[in-house]
This record gives C-alpha cells, sequence and structure tokens, in this order.
C-alpha cells in the first residue's frame, strides 16, 4: 500500500486500525438496516396491533435522561473529533496543493472514525441503551493504546539524532491533544455502563427512573431489598473486573443511596447458612468429645476451609507474581548497560513485567474480597451462637456476665475473630515470601544470601516478647472496656432516675475515671506499637546492611543491578516483616477473643429437663409439682423455695400471696423453668403466656408488642384491647396502636405497659398464664375491670395462677397459695383459710385495717386543715359524666378508635414517637475533618508529623540512590567508593529515615490519644446533659453504638487512617518524582491518570460514604436487640418465642451484611481500577526504557525507576483506598459530633441564683397556670394547672392513666420544661434556679425501683454522704435491717445488674431508705408502693407518717387507701384539675370524682 510506505509503524497500524473498523461499523448499520426492511415487510403480512396496546406499550415509556458519565463520554468524542478535524485543515493549509496523502491520511481516517462514534454514542441515549456498543467500547481501548504507542514512537524518535526519524509535528500536537479524552473513553469502554435512566410512567401519569442496567424497584416493595446481589452468578470476566458492582455504585453517583437499594446476600452467604454451618461443627465436637471443651477455632476452620482454600490460591499466586519483578531488574539493568542477550530481550522483559503486574492486581483483589466475605461469615456466625446462648442462660451464668458483656462479645470479641480472617493466610506466607526472597538473593549475592535468613530470623524472634507484651495491654485494655461499657449500660438505661435523684455528675465522674484507666491501657499500647514500628522499619534495613556487609566481608562482588534487585526484594519484604507484629498481635488478640467467646458458649444453660412436658389428652392437670425444691444460688444453704407441693387442674384458677420476699415470683419461675431446681419434679400440660412483675416492653409500635409475632386476627385483637382496657389509651394516643414505644416502653406509664404485657398473653391464646402482680400498677377502677374482663371472662376456661397483693381479688380464686419463706404455709378456698388463721389472716386483717381509713374519719383532720383555704373546685356535669362513662365503658359496643388500621410502607413512617436515627447525606464535611484535626494541642502536631513522613520519605530514597549510584553497574566496573563509607552512608541514611518513622508514630499516637479522649469527655458530657426526652425517644442501643463501637474507632483507627494518608501521599509523590527524573515522559500520563483516579474516586465515595453511613446506622439494631433480648429473657422463653427471636436477629445481621458486602466490594472495585492504571502507566515507563539506545540513561537510575514502578500501582491504590478509608471512618467522628450537638437541660447551676443552702424551709408548692407538652408539636397534657400544696402537708394526687399525674411530677423536677406558667416552692420559680439546686433538694420514690449493679451502700449512698450508722438506722426504719444483717458482706453486700438478686419489693424499700437519708422537705412517692403487700404498704404508710411529718409529701397512688388519710386529695382529669380539697370533704359530696373511685375500691373490697 504505497500510503503506508512512508508513515512510521505505529501510525500506520493506527490508520489500519482505524479503517477496519469504520469498514466493520458500515457493515454493521447495513446488516441492520436489512433486518429491520425484513423486519417491516413481516409485519405488514400481519393482522394490525390496536391501537390500545400500541399506547400501552409505548406510552409508558419517557426520555431518556442522560447523567454526567454519558455527558463526559460524549464531550470526549467531540473534543477527539475536533482535534483531529484541527490536525487535518492544518495540513491542508500549510501545504497547500502540494501536500502528501499519507500526511492526511491518519487524521482523515480518524476524523471518519470519530464521527462514527460521535454517532454511535448519540444514538445511545435516542434508544436509551444501558451500556455502550461492544463496538465502541473496542474502539475506544484501541484508540487509547495506538494514542500511546504513537506517543511512545514520537518521543523516541524526537530524541533521536537520525534525520530520517524526523516527526510530523502536527500529528504529534494532536495525537498529544487528544490523550486525556481518549483516556477516559478508554475507561469508559472498559466500565461499559452509559449511566443512562429510562423513565417509566405508571398509570397515574407518575414517572418513575430506572437505572439501566439495574433492576426496577417495584413500588410497594419493602425496605428489605427482594434482589439478590449477582455477586454468585456473575461470570468469570464480572468477577474479575468486580463490574457486578456497577449498577449499585451508578445508582450511588445520582443519589444517596437507602438500604432498599443493597442487594441481599446470596443463600449460602446469609446469617441463616453461616450459624447452621459454625454451630453444627460446634455441637459434634461436644458430642464427640463430651469430656473436652469444643474447640471454637476448629468448628470456624471446618466451616470454611473451602473459602480459605480458595483465597490461599489466590494469595499464593499474587505472593510469587509479586517477586517477578525484583528477580528481573538484574536483567534490565544489565540490558539499559548493553549487556542484550537475544533479541528484543528489552520488550520481553517489559512484556513480562507487566504481566506480572497485571497478575498481581487481579489476584489481590480476589484474594481481599475473599478474605472480608470469610469475615462476614464467621461474625455472622458468631453472632448468632452468641445471641442463642444469651437467650439459654442459666441464673447463675447470668449473674456473671451482664448485658453490657454480652453486647461486649458481640461488638468486640466477634468483630475481633472475623477480622482474623484478613491475617490468616499470613501464617503461611510469610515462610514463602522469605524462601522466594533468598532465591533471588542467592542470585545477587550468593552464599551471603545465609546471613539474610538470620538476620530475618533474629527480626522475627524479637517479636515475640512484644507479642506477649501486646497480649497483656489488650487483656487489660478489653477489661477496662468493658467494666466502661457495662456502667454505660446501666446508666442510660436508668437515666431518669440519675436526673430524678440529681446524680447524674456523679456517674459522669465514674464513668470517666473508668475511661482514664481503659486510656491508661490504651496509651500502653500505642505507645509501645510506636516502637515496634521503628524496631520493624528498622529491621529490613538491618537485614540489607547485614546482607551487603557479609556478601563485602566474603569478596563478593556488588552491582548496580544486584543491589537493586536485592533492595526491590527488602520492599516486598519488607511489608510482611512490618506486618508480622500485626500478626502476632492479631493473634494474640483474637486468641483472647476466642477464649471469651468459648468460654461464654461454654456457660451452663438452663436444662432442658427443669420441666417435664405432658400431654394434654394424658392428663387433666395443668401443672403438677411433686416435693421440689429450688434455689437461685444452688450454693446456697437456704434455698428460695422448698419442700413444694403443688397441683393445679386444668382451668383453675390459683392466687399467690404472701409477704414481700416470701418467693411468689420464683413460684412462678420455677414453673417455667427459669429457677434451678435441686430436686423433685415439675410437670407441665399445655402452652404457657407469662406476665412479669416489671414489664418487659420492645421497641416497636404498640400492635407489634400485642401481636408478639402471631398473625393479626382482628376479631380477637378488638376483644383483647377491650379485656385489657387499652380502648381509651389508644384514643389518647395520637398514633393509636401505631404508636412507637420508646426504649423498654419509656414513653408509656407504669399501668399502660402493664396492660400492654396482658394484651400481648391474651393474644397467643396459650393454656396456662402465668401472671405476676399484674394489678399494681394501674388504679383501682382499671384494676376491677382488668379482673372482671380479663380474669374472669377472658381466661375463664383457661388455667390461671396470678401473684397479687390485692386481698380483693382473692376471694374468686379456685386455689389460695400463701407463701412465707420460701414455703407455702396454707393452700385452700378463702374462706378455709380465713378460718384457719395464721399468716393468711395477718393478710387480710392488714387490708381490713387499710379499709378502715376511708371509713372513719375524726372531726380533728377537719379542724388540721381548718386553716387552708377551701379550693376544692365543684366538678362540671360534663366531669362527672366522663367519669361515669369511664366506668361503664366496657359496657357499651367497643369501638376500633385507636386501632389504626396497617398502613403503606411510606405512610407508617410518619407514625413515630421515636426518632429514626439521624443520618446525614452527601460528602463529609471538611468542618468534620478541620474539627477533629483542632481537638488536640490546636492542631500543631499535624505539620510535625506531615515533617517527619517527608524526611523519612527524603533519607529513604536517599538511601536507595547512594546503594544505585555508589556500586558498579556492571561486572567489572571499579566501584565509585570504599565499601566502608557505602555502608556507613547507606546506614545512617536508612536508620534516620526508620527514627523519622519512630517521631511520626509518637506523634500520631500522642495526636490520636488527645483527641479521642476530648471526644470521649464532650460526648459523654453532652448526654448526660441532654434532657430526658432525648432518652425517651432515643434507644439505648444506639447510643451505646456511639460509645463503644463509634468511639473505639476513634480510639484505635482515624488518627492512624490519618497519618496512614499522609505517609502514602508522601511515599506516592517520591515514586513519580524518582520515575519522571528517569522518564520525563511518564508524566504524559500520570497527570491522565490522576485526573481519572480522582474522578473514580469521587464516583465511588458517593457510593462508600453513604453505605459506611447505612452500616452504622444498621449496627444500632443489632445491639438493641441484644440488650433487649438479654433483658426480657425469660418472657421470651415464657412464651416460647426463642425462635422467632433468632430469626430477627438473623434478619438483622443480613440487613447489616448487605452495605458491609457493598462498601468492602466497592473498596475492591475502585482499588482494581487504580492498580490497573498505574499498571499501565509502569508498562508505558518499561516501553520508553528499552526503546531507548543503550547509553542514553544511566542504567542505575533506569533500574531505581523501575524498583519504585513496581510499587506504583500499590500506592496510587492504597493513596486513593486510604483517603475512601479514611472518609468512611471519619463517618465516626461526624456521628459522634451529633451527640456533641445535643440540645442541653437547663444549667445545673446558675450563679447568683443559687437558693439559701436551708430551701426549702417550709415545702410550700404553688402551680401557678401551669401547661405542659411533651413536644412544640404535640397537643397539651396539663391545661392551666393552678393550685397550692401548703408545706408540712400530705398531698394525695389520684386520677385515671394519662389524666397527668406523672407528667405534673416530672414538671417538678423539670424533666419536661413548662410551656407557660410557674411552679413556685417556697417563694422561688423554680425555673429561674439550677437544675441541680432544684432537684438535689426533692425527693422521690420512684414507681419503678431502680438499683444499681454494686453493693447495698453504693445504692443508698451513691454520693457517699452518710456514715454507717446513720445507713442502719435507715435500713432499721424501712424494716430491711435483719434482711441485711443476715447477709455475709452486710451493707457491702453485693447487688446484680437491676438489682435481680433482690425482691421488687425488696427494691422498693431500699428507694424507700434513699428518701430517709436525703432527708428533703419535698417528698414525692410515684406509685411507690405498688409492688408490695397491703401489711408492708401500711407499714411504709405509717414510717412516711412518722419520719416525714414535718415534710411536704405528694403520693401518687392507685391505692385508696394509701391516699385517704392525706390533707388534701387533688383529682385530675384529662390534664385539668377536677377536684382538690380535704379528703372529708370530697367524700361529702356523693356526685364527686373523688367518691366515685373510693366507691369503686371499697366495692372491689366489700367481698373480703
Amino acid at each position: 500500500m504505497p500510503p503506508f510506505r512512508n508513515l512510521p509503524l505505529p501510525e500506520a497500524a493506527a490508520a489500519a486500525a482505524h479503517a477496519a473498523l469504520l469498514a466493520l461499523a458500515l457493515l454493521l448499520l447495513l446488516l441492520r438496516g436489512a433486518r429491520a426492511l425484513t423486519s417491516r415487510c413481516a409485519s405488514c403480512l400481519k393482522a394490525p396491533r390496536r391501537r390500545g396496546t400500541a399506547a400501552a406499550a409505548d406510552g409508558g415509556l419517557a426520555p431518556a435522561s442522560a447523567g454526567a458519565w454519558y455527558r463526559a463520554a460524549l464531550a470526549c468524542c467531540a473534543y477527539a473529533l475536533l482535534a483531529q478535524a484541527a490536525g487535518l485543515s492544518y495540513e491542508v493549509a500549510v501545504a497547500g496543493s502540494h501536500v502528501a496523502v499519507e500526511a492526511l491520511l491518519l487524521p482523515a481516517v480518524q476524523a471518519l472514525a470519530w464521527t462514527a462514534l460521535l454517532a454511535l454514542a448519540l444514538q445511545v441515549r435516542s434508544v436509551g441503551w444501558g451500556r455502550f456498543p461492544m463496538l465502541a467500547r473496542v474502539w475506544w481501548v484501541v484508540s487509547f493504546a495506538l494514542c500511546v504507542g504513537i506517543a511512545y514512537d514520537d518521543s523516541r524518535r524526537l530524541m533521536s539524532d537520525d534525520e530520517a526519524s524526523a516527526v510530523d509535528y502536527a500529528h504529534m500536537v494532536a495525537n498529544f491533544v487528544s490523550a486525556p479524552a481518549l483516556g477516559f473513553l478508554c475507561l469508559v469502554g472498559v466500565m461499559g455502563s452509559t449511566g443512562v435512566e429510562l423513565e417509566f410512567t405508571d398509570d397515574n401519569g407518575v414517572h418513575e427512573p430506572l437505572l439501566l442496567g439495574g433492576q426496577r424497584r417495584d413500588a410497594d416493595e419493602e425496605p428489605g431489598c427482594l434482589r439478590v446481589t449477582p455477586y454468585g452468578d456473575a461470570g468469570i470476566v464480572s468477577l474479575a473486573t468486580l463490574s457486578w458492582l456497577s449498577p449499585l455504585l451508578s445508582v450511588g453517583a445520582k443519589r444517596p443511596l437507602e438500604l432498599a437499594d443493597i442487594p441481599l446476600m446470596a443463600h449460602k452467604d446469609r446469617a441463616k447458612s453461616c450459624y447452621k454451618a459454625m454451630s453444627s461443627h460446634y455441637e459434634r465436637q461436644r458430642m464427640e468429645c463430651p469430656g473436652s471443651e469444643p474447640s471454637l477455632a476448629w468448628a470456624i476452620l471446618k466451616s470454611f476451609w473451602r473459602e480459605a482454600v480458595i483465597n490461599g490460591s489466590f494469595a499464593a499466586v499474587n505472593t510469587v507474581v509479586s517477586y517477578v519483578g525484583p528477580y528481573l531488574i538484574s536483567y534490565f539493568v544489565d540490558y539499559l548497560s548493553g549487556k542484550i542477550v537475544f533479541h528484543h530481550e528489552g520488550y520481553i522483559l517489559a512484556s513480562v513485567f507487566f504481566v506480572a503486574k497485571l497478575l498481581e492486581t487481579l489476584t489481590a483483589r480476589q484474594w481481599y474480597l475473599g478474605v472480608d466475605v470469610m469475615g462476614i461469615h464467621v461474625k455472622s456466625g458468631l453472632t448468632a451462637m452468641v445471641y442463642k446462648k444469651g437467650l439459654r442462660l442459666s441464673n447463675a451464668s447470668r449473674q456473671s456476665h451482664t448485658s453490657g458483656e454480652i453486647v461486649n462479645y458481640m461488638a468486640v470479641d466477634v468483630q475481633r475473630v472475623g477480622d482474623y480472617a484478613w491475617y490468616f493466610h499470613d501464617i503461611w506466607m510469610l515462610p514463602l515470601q522469605i524462601i522466594l526472597a533468598l532465591v533471588i538473593l542467592y542470585k545477587n549475592v550468593g552464599i551471603a544470601m545465609v546471613s539474610t535468613l538470620v538476620a530475618t530470623a533474629l527480626s522475627i524472634a524479637a517479636s515475640v516478647p512484644v507479642a506477649k507484651l501486646q497480649e497483656q495491654y489488650q487483656d487489660k485494655l478489653m477489661t477496662s472496656k468493658d467494666e466502661r461499657m457495662r456502667k454505660t449500660a446501666e446508666c442510660l438505661k436508668n437515666m431518669r432516675i440519675l436526673k430524678l435523684q440529681a446524680w447524674e455528675d456523679r456517674y459522669r465522674l465514674k464513668l470517666e475515671e473508668m475511661r482514664n484507666v481503659e486510656c491508661k491501657w490504651l496509651r500502653w499500647a500505642l505507645y509501645s506499637q510506636a516502637a515496634v514500628t521503628f524496631v520493624f522499619w528498622s529491621s529490613p534495613i538491618f537485614v540489607a546492611v547485614i546482607t551487603f556487609g557479609t556478601c563485602i566481608l566474603l569478596g563478593g562482588e556488588l552491582t548496580a543491578g544486584g543491589v537493586l534487585s536485592a533492595l526491590a526484594t527488602f520492599r516486598i519484604l519488607q511489608e510482611p516483616l512490618r506486618n508480622f507484629p500485626d500478626l502476632i498481635s492479631m493473634i494474640a488478640q483474637t486468641r483472647v477473643s476466642l477464649d471469651r467467646l468459648s468460654h461464654f458458649l461454654q456457660q451452663e444453660e438452663l436444662p432442658d429437663d427443669a420441666t417435664i412436658t405432658v400431654p394434654q389428652a394424658s392428663t387433666d392437670k395443668a401443672i403438677d409439682i411433686k416435693d421440689a425444691t429450688f434455689s437461685w444460688d444452688p450454693s446456697s444453704p437456704t434455698p428460695t423455695l422448698s419442700g413444694i407441693h403443688l397441683s393445679v387442674v386444668r382451668g383453675m384458677r390459683a392466687a399467690v400471696c404472701g409477704v414481700i420476699g416470701s418467693g411468689k415470683s420464683s413460684l412462678l419461675s420455677s414453673i417455667l423453668g427459669e429457677i434451678p431446681k435441686l430436686c423433685g419434679q415439675v410437670k407441665v400440660s399445655g402452652s404457657a403466656a407469662y406476665v412479669p412483675q416489671t414489664a418487659w416492653i420492645q421497641s416497636g409500635n404498640i400492635e407489634e408488642n400485642i401481636l408478639f409475632g402471631s398473625p393479626m386476627d382482628k376479631q380477637r385483637y378488638k376483644r383483647v384491647i377491650d379485656a385489657c382496657s387499652l380502648k381509651k389509651d389508644l384514643q389518647l394516643l395520637q398514633y393509636g396502636d401505631q404508636t412507637i414505644i420508646g426504649d423498654r416502653g419509656i414513653n408509656l406509664s407504669g399501668g399502660q405497659k402493664q396492660r400492654v404485657q396482658l394484651a400481648r398473653a391474651l393474644y397467643q391464646d396459650a393454656d396456662i398464664y402465668l401472671l405476676d402482680d399484674p394489678f399494681s400498677a394501674v388504679d383501682a377502677h382499671t384494676g376491677s375491670e382488668l379482673f372482671r374482663e380479663y380474669i374472669l371472662t377472658a381466661l375463664a376456661s383457661k388455667t390461671v395462677i396470678y401473684v397479687t397483693h390485692q386481698i380483693e381479688f382473692l376471694p374468686a380464686a379456685d386455689l389460695i397459695l400463701v407463701l412465707k419463706d420460701g414455703h407455702i404455709t396454707q393452700a385452700g378456698k378463702y374462706d378455709d383459710l380465713l378460718q384457719a388463721g395464721t399468716d393468711f389472716n395477718a393478710l387480710v386483717c392488714a387490708h381490713k385495717e387499710a379499709i378502715e381509713t376511708m371509713e372513719i374519719f375524726d372531726d380533728s383532720e377537719e379542724d388540721s386543715v381548718s386553716s387552708i383555704p377551701n379550693k376544692r373546685l365543684t366538678p362540671s356535669v360534663s366531669n362527672i359524666d366522663n367519669l361515669k362513662n369511664k366506668i361503664s365503658g366496657n359496657e357499651k359496643p367497643s369501638s376500633t378508635h385507636g386501632i389504626k388500621e396497617k398502613k403503606k410502607p411510606e405512610e407508617r413512617k410518619k407514625k413515630r414517637s421515636v426518632q429514626e436515627e439521624e443520618r446525614e447525606r452527601g460528602r463529609v464535611s471538611l468542618n468534620v475533618y478541620l474539627s477533629y484535626m483542632g481537638e488536640a494541642y490546636k492542631g500543631t502536631l499535624i505539620p510535625l508529623i506531615i515533617l517527619a513522613q517527608t524526611m523519612f520519605q527524603v533519607l529513604q530514597i536517599a538511601s536507595n540512590w547512594w546503594m544505585a549510584w555508589a556500586n558498579p553497574q556492571t561486572e567489572g566496573d571499579a566501584p565509585k567508593t570504599d565499601s566502608v563509607v557505602l555502608l556507613v552512608v547507606y546506614m545512617s541514611l536508612a536508620f534516620g529515615s526508620s527514627l523519622f518513622v519512630f517521631v511520626r508514630s509518637l506523634l500520631v499516637a500522642t495526636f490520636g490519644l488527645a483527641t479521642a479522649q476530648k471526644l470521649f469527655v464532650k460526648m459523654l458530657r453532652c448526654v448526660f446533659r441532654a434532657p430526658m426526652s432525648f432518652f425517651d425517644t432515643t434507644p439505648s442501643g444506639r447510643i451505646l453504638n456511639r460509645v463503644s463501637v463509634d468511639q473505639s474507632v476513634v480510639d484505635l483507627d482515624i488518627a492512624f487512617r490519618l497519618g496512614g494518608f499522609a505517609s502514602t501521599t508522601i511515599q506516592l509523590l517520591g515514586i513519580v518524582a524518582v520515575m519522571s527524573k528517569v522518564t520525563w515522559q511518564v508524566l504524559i500520563l500520570i497527570v491522565p491518570m490522576a485526573v481519572a483516579c480522582m474522578w473514580m474516586q469521587r464516583y465511588y465515595i458517593a457510593s462508600s460514604r453513604e453505605l459506611t453511613r447505612i452500616l452504622s446506622v444498621q449496627k444500632s439494631p443489632v445491639i438493641h436487640l441484644f440488650s433487649e433480648s438479654i433483658a426480657g429473657a425469660a418472657t421470651i422463653r415464657g412464651f416460647g418465642q426463642e425462635k422467632r427471636f433468632m430469626k430477627r436477629n438473623l434478619y438483622l445481621l443480613d440487613c447489616f451484611a448487605r452495605p458491609l458486602f457493598s462498601s468492602l466490594a466497592a473498596i475492591e472495585w475502585l482499588c482494581l481500577r487504580m492498580e490497573l492504571l498505574s499498571t499501565f502507566v509502569f508498562a508505558f515507563c518499561m516501553g520508553i526504557l528499552v526503546s531507548f539506545p543503550p547509553g542514553t540513561i544511566e542504567p542505575s537510575m533506569a533500574g531505581l525507576a523501575v524498583t519504585y514502578g513496581l510499587n506504583l500501582n500499590a500506592r496510587m491504590s492504597r493513596w486513593i483506598l486510604s483517603f475512601c478509608k479514611l472518609e468512611n471512618r471519619i463517618i465516626s467522628v461526624e456521628r459522634i459530633y451529633q451527640y456533641c450537638k445535643l440540645p442541653s437541660e437547663a444549667p445545673l447551676l446558675i450563679e447568683n441564683c443559687c437558693p439559701p443552702s436551708s430551701w426549702p424551709e417550709n415545702g410550700n408548692i404553688e402551680l401557678v397556670d401551669l401547661k405542659v407538652c411533651y413536644k412544640d408539636d404535640l397537643p397539651l397534657v396539663l391545661h392551666g394547672i393552678s393550685c397550692m400544696f401548703p408545706g408540712g402537708k400530705k398531698i394525695g394526687i389520684v386520677g385515671r392513666t394519662g389524666s397527668g399525674k406523672s407528667t405534673l411530677i416530672q414538671a417538678l423536677f423539670r424533666l419536661i420544661e413548662p410551656t407557660s406558667g410557674q411552679i413556685i416552692i417556697d417563694n422561688i420559680n423554680i425555673s429561674g434556679i439550677g437544675l441541680h439546686d432544684l432537684r438535689s433538694r426533692l425527693s422521690i420514690i420512684p414507681q419503678d425501683p431502680t438499683l444499681f449493679e454494686g453493693t447495698i451502700r453504693m445504692n443508698l449512698d451513691p454520693l457517699e454522704e452518710c456514715t454507717d450508722q446513720e445507713i442502719w438506722e435507715a435500713l432499721e426504719k424501712c424494716q430491711l435491717g435483719e434482711v441485711i444483717r443476715s447477709k455475709e458482706e452486710k451493707l457491702d453486700s453485693p447487688v446484680l445488674e437491676n438489682g435481680d438478686n433482690w425482691s421488687v419489693g425488696q427494691r422498693q424499700l431500699i428507694a424507700l431508705g434513699r428518701a430517709l437519708l436525703k432527708q428533703a422537705k419535698i417528698l414525692v412517692l410515684d406509685e411507690a408502693t405498688a409492688s408490695v403487700d397491703t401489711a408492708t404498704d401500711n407499714l411504709i404508710q405509717k414510717i412516711i407518717r412518722s419520719e416525714f411529718k414535718d415534710c411536704t409529701v405528694c403520693t401518687i397512688a392507685h391505692r385508696i387507701p394509701t391516699v385517704i388519710d392525706s390533707d388534701l386529695v387533688l383529682v385530675l382529669s384529662d390534664g385539668k384539675i377536677a377536684e382538690f380539697d380535704t379528703p372529708h370533704r370530697l367524700l361529702e359530696d356523693k356526685s364527686s370524682m373523688f367518691m366515685q373511685l373510693v366507691s369503686e375500691y371499697s366495692t372491689r373490697s366489700s367481698c373480703v
């Protein structure tokens, strides 16, 4: 072909390739036209399609919309066409009529080609293709390869002195300016996706975008997406290039990702499959070797050995090919020095380098993704095993493992074991790497490689004591972290009592002290790690010095090629040697975690034979207990229950009564199999439902709590609501039964929680009902209604055993059990027991004594309040009618008002009383980075860290350059310096660089510690100062997630990520500087490559950032379910719901694994593309080097460039990856900063507004037009309350559920700030003083008695203000002195988590003891005696009357005898004062609401 004869070979190849592709495009166009013509002719012979069908088919498709990706590709095509057209115009304009044909050939063909490509690109949008045509993609890749080839050839000829090699400058400039656009189009061609969206129109005309290449999500799809990840079914090419992830990243580039966008895990990757595999292998070991402890590590290995083998294969190939470069460097330097062994040796060497780097890149990504997936499998399976174990723990095991510790097993230990997958193959890879390194060194330095082996062994041996040190620190760190997390969880759970008692500062300081202990071990761990970093950065230098020194001493000759090959080998070996301490540390940490998990999994479970299940057809007895003895502490000499004989016939109602601490709740636990059985037999026939004394409510809406996993039956549901007196409550709630309940039901009253529990039990339609004092938390009317509608009616045909302190509910029982000191002292019917006298008679007499107080009023009572103005508010007719309606409410047909129908997911999201977890969207703000860097030492350490890293890099390059320059280029050349000088200078430079690494590590550790501590303290103080509404609407698991997971990231990760990013940036700049010093042409590709890398980084980070945020949000439900399930394990077991909760846990684990897997895959997706780009740049550099004539470039410098170039792909990907990981990790800082900006309560102390130390002196409380609501957008709860509580008087506060009683108390303690109005105590407006000044002067005994883990002394006097004598006096007064004295530890008797080793009644008496010690002038009792028997209630009231006779006592009570002897009674109704007067005057008015309540209570008790 004459036109091609005078063209350079690359240009001729380019012209031929473009011409061929252009011809292929025309051929395909003709074939497509012919096929379209054939189809049209065939359709003419068929019946015409109906217009309606056509409209339906076509009308739903709206025009396609193009994103930035497509527009950029289109612009690049137009730009390339413009460049070629400009080149062609220049040739014609300059040469005129004398223009040569070959000069026009290439630009002309390329101009035509780019015209065709531009047309193809435009067609993509009009047709709506999701991917570019294969022809266009191949064309773009070939065009870029040809562009690079032409650029290389032009550079070579430009530097040549041969006149025959003249360059066509017009072609060169056109080619050069087109390179960036062609590079981008090459990237588009590799990826293939267009990013074009089609919009589909539904029947309502609503447009919904469809991302091509993805799947359309159905409008009614639940947030839990139905699509399965394509990872499992992807082809080889898709797996190798990770292009199966591209559709998800395409979505993330256009809008913030949501959980629904993330595909499900494949079935084999889901938590259920992983759990089954691990659990089966673990249990198999237990059965095969019953005498030995099963190995958890072996079970993990047996479960996932196939994945480990596949990952190991990729790791082995990656390791071998990574040593190809160092092995060939010496040959490459020899080639550049003129020692050419065979023809085209340089090109073959360059090709081998390229193929090796390509294989290294591809295998690394598959290896890393494989270990990530294996880590997910291990974490999912282990978490499920820990969760199941937590549900089955016996009481003794439960006492030794608090909920905080169990959460830590899941949050920390399981995480660490899963992370070990990354280090698993390093155990055998390190010897392999050492062997390969020795082979290369033997080639270069001969027998001196033996010294390398010795030096390497010494370096490894030096890490053994370091590993032990790290393990010790890790043990201490984990122990201190466990303690802090346990106390944090306890404080968050009991924040209400901390605020009411003004103890929050004390407990916050305790947590800060625990954090200081944790920081001490963290500091030792990090500083020792800095020393380890110095040692192991020095190890490769130590090995190199020993190797080179030995070689010189033995008379060996070092050459530049041999030295560079050895240095490259040491550089590769440096990575595993540097990671070896991490490996040893990780092995130590993983062993600790495995031991902790194994110990937990070996803990005693509830025995399966605790109860014997008997078929209902074989017996008429629902419960049969024979000669049984039970004890919560089997080692105790005194059992909890002994000599128990009980037989309950099916359908019988059995009541259990007795004084507090007699064993009533333990008796129910024995039927459930919860309490350890020492002897005897327990038989149960039928399913059971259990209602515990302390309400356990799940987070979720009311309907979900009632259904408790059962399907919805609307008729049964309606009957349950009526029977549990919940209809009125649901009407009062804004969203009815769809109202979201807060953590532990915190936004419901005690009575509402109890009734929700009862509804949950009733809806299950069980055979046996075990009710533990279910009526204590409700008022008299509601209690009577519940007893009538629930026990006597709804459970008429069921077997019911109910514990009660209300004597009036006993006559209806078929069997009454009287317990005392763990024995059933009496059993029988009511009348029989009454005639028998003894213990039962004492209980009834105490009850009658309480009733008599309502009937006998002395005239002196009226005289005692004669000085009090009559503030009785005469109730209106509407109020009386309202009360009558309430009393007779069940007699009317029940309406379904308040029971909301199921809504679509979009609508139900609006029905919230609990806040959704906040999640930022979009890029992480620069302010987050700046704030973080400025937290410690005002950011002064940052420039010092950068300076230290820069000095390290400069000295390292200088040391390598020195060795390459000072040694002979080839064998036989003279060295440029003496061998001693050679080694001394090298050692000085190399060890100097290590010293700067040590300085940098110290600075980073110091900076990270100081910043982490500041952030923790700031967050902790903001959380403790947050208003109570924050805790009401925020599940504790969400807060624990921040103080555990996010804080751990800040402690151990972020500072080092920041330092790592700076380090990688400086290293990358050093590599580019060395390469460009030798071959400046590499800058031609470096700049567009950097632009492409930054663009891809932005494309990736848009999805990665949101995936990380979703990940953080999805972690909280897992933690919350853990803590919630452990707290309610007895209830879950009582209902037999373990399987459902286990299934829920597996579902949440999958929800967490989905974004985690996608996030990890996205990292590998980005790294693959980064490394491929840098591999092509390296290949380009190699091609330039081998094409230069020998002698043009100094071989040693070229070899140094190749040595650094071998790391270019790794450093480039690590640079981008370190920034992406930093941005992902910095989200933890972002989340902590969210909690550092929480709205705060009023100040604890206000200077110049402190009340006198004796305030309040009288205890007068005046309410002035008090209006209160819980949120600005919610209706008022209290409507203008105005009244006066005289100092020193006893005020009873009564009213129906929802009337505002508890809200009034919260306003008094300023847990809720009034919307308007005032509360004045002794002439001081409480809104004007500090919260601590207020709350510390008031005292309260709350409805739910709260004990903290610790001792009796600490629970009574946490502020340590009282003497032992004063504490003993308080215990004597609250009738606990004898009980505490009987304990061996006396005041130091242990209190377990939640006070589980003390009965509810005893906990209430301890709360009374706190009030006795505090001796405040104002005392509030919020249903304080609801959980004690009548006799104890009478006793407590006498204690209060005598010990607080000069105090203002405000008593909220449902038991009328508790308030009947009050000086004044306040009756609330719907947030307003219905009545306020003395009990005597209120009872004189037969139509008063108070009289109605008394009558109801008296009527209920009249049968006694």
